[in-house]
């Protein structure tokens, strides 16, 4: 069955949350703030985790969060700093990571992976977000959509990006699919932090996006990666829709995709199917605290791994 674009639906505390977010948008409530350093904070409510970097003569900040959040999100900026927001960098395509760039003001800089850009530009000329199986209830208004252009990316980046120096230097990696096919990992080198976005949601079944390239066969390589290039630089990582971890933690998640895609695999070469294969999936002992799953997360998975297995 064809899953839709859009499987960016929300993850809290490392639980896959297709309730009621969404469905919220139209009436914001508070933003809660998490200050990680002097000038680098977490904004969480509304979507996805919101990162705030404070630089020298402005603002850079990490994904936007749901249809209707945009404005709260700049409110909540305004009372951490009086500097203006200069550049968005949306992690990937999803509603709950973009929808706040419309409310910015026209002069931001936003910055995305060249494939996520084209993901957005597509999304933009629809005039509705399409269905996302299983999803209980209509979803949030297409804001790219109703915006005449306004809020899609000024800037992309293939492979590596640095935007300004010294404290203020961010660089953004691109290591292959995942989630998506453009899932940018923020880092913040003089901080030693790194935001990865719903790449590493949290702990739990990954959220793979078939319309926007997202690979459950590729996006235990794509962590790894992720991993090997980062682990000597970076202390925190601010997921997409969980708490902030750690290197050892992606490490880990990495290893977890590998063995559920391994489990797949062997069970598809010896003929079994996707039922059986559902029916009988457990999270192994070894990931404890890992997120029960959703029957119709745990389906996609399998059925994302089994038709794209060689």
């Amino acid at each position: 069955m064809k899953r839709e674009l859009v499987l960016g639906i929300l993850i809290a505390a490392g639980t896959l949350a297709i309730a009621t977010r969404a469905q919220q948008a139209p009436a914001p409530t508070a933003i809660e703030v998490e200050k990680l350093k002097e000038n680098l904070f977490v904004l969480r409510g509304g979507g996805g985790n919101t990162a705030v970097f404070v630089q020298t003569d402005g603002v850079t900040v990490v994904d936007t969060k749901n249809p209707g959040w945009g404005q709260p999100l700049l409110t909540k900026i305004r009372e951490l700093t009086n500097k203006p927001v200069t550049t968005i960098i949306n992690t990937h395509t999803h509603f709950d990571h973009v929808s706040g760039n419309v409310d910015f003001p026209a002069t931001v800089d936003i910055v995305t992976h060249e494939n996520t850009a084209a993901n957005m530009k597509r999304i933009a000329a629809t005039t509705n977000l399409p269905p996302v199986t299983g999803f209980p209830g209509t979803l949030p208004s297409n804001v790219l959509a109703q915006s005449g252009g306004r809020g899609l990316p000024t800037r992309t980046f293939r492979d590596a990006m640095t935007i300004g120096a010294g404290n203020d230097r961010i660089d953004l990696r691109y290591f292959g699919r995942g989630h998506t096919n453009g899932d940018a990992w923020v880092l913040f080198p003089a901080l030693r932090v790194m935001h990865a976005g719903d790449i590493f949601s949290g702990k739990n079944l990954p959220l793979l996006d078939y319309n926007s390239g997202g690979s459950g066969v590729e996006i235990s390589d794509t962590l790894m990666r992720a991993y090997i290039a980062t682990s000597k630089t970076v202390d925190s990582i601010v997921t997409g829709h969980s708490t902030v971890m750690t290197p050892s933690d992606l490490q880990e998640y990495s290893d977890f995709n590998r063995d559920f895609r391994n489990t797949v695999l062997e069970a598809k070469k010896s003929g079994r199917s996707v039922e059986e294969i559902i029916k009988s999936w457990r999270i192994p002992d070894q990931y404890k605290g890992y997120a029960a799953p959703n029957p119709v997360l745990l389906r996609a998975n399998v059925e994302n791994i089994y038709k794209g297995a060689p």
